[in-house]
């Protein structure tokens, strides 16, 4: 079942690129006592998400945190090292690519979409949440395109 607005988001322990390698970071620790744009992407370097999900993003950022937003999140369906790769091509440096290489996260909150029928597994939908305190406060999931879960429909509900 989706997870729901005004739901805690699970408490699940994923991964971030360090500077030795990839290192546990929890969503609590990323979201609470926080206001966090949390963005997911089907898979990192796929062109949708490479050419206008995750630049929107890029491009828009100083504005979403200057609505007082304290960190913008890119989870993917990936491992750290794709993450990090992706970040660095995409010049992401201020959103933190975080990974969710079993789908824990992706499957806790309900928003899983299994592509093995193409090869690619047990992948994210397309979605974009606004979080405070570990709370979702607004859930947009695309279901074609990158609309609902853009950068600048995001900004639109800061």
């Amino acid at each position: 079942m989706t997870i729901q607005i005004g739901k805690k988001i699970p408490d699940i322990e994923l991964k971030v690129m360090g500077k030795n390698g990839p290192e546990s970071v929890t969503t609590a620790e990323l979201t609470a006592g926080k206001k966090v744009v949390l963005f997911a992407v089907p898979g990192a370097f796929t062109p949708g998400c490479s050419m206008t999900h995750l630049p929107g993003f890029v491009v828009n950022a100083d504005k979403i945190k200057a609505k007082g937003v304290d960190s913008i999140i890119c989870l993917s369906v990936n491992d750290a090292f794709v993450m990090d790769a992706w970040g660095k091509d995409q010049n992401a440096e201020e959103i933190i690519m975080l990974a969710d290489g079993i789908a824990e996260f992706t499957k806790a909150v309900g928003l899983e979409k299994d592509l093995t029928g193409v090869q690619f597994g047990v992948r994210s939908q397309r979605y974009a949440m606004i979080i405070e305190d570990g709370t979702v406060q607004t859930l947009n999931i695309d279901e074609k395109g990158v609309d609902k879960s853009s950068a600048d429909t995001i900004l639109s509900l800061l």
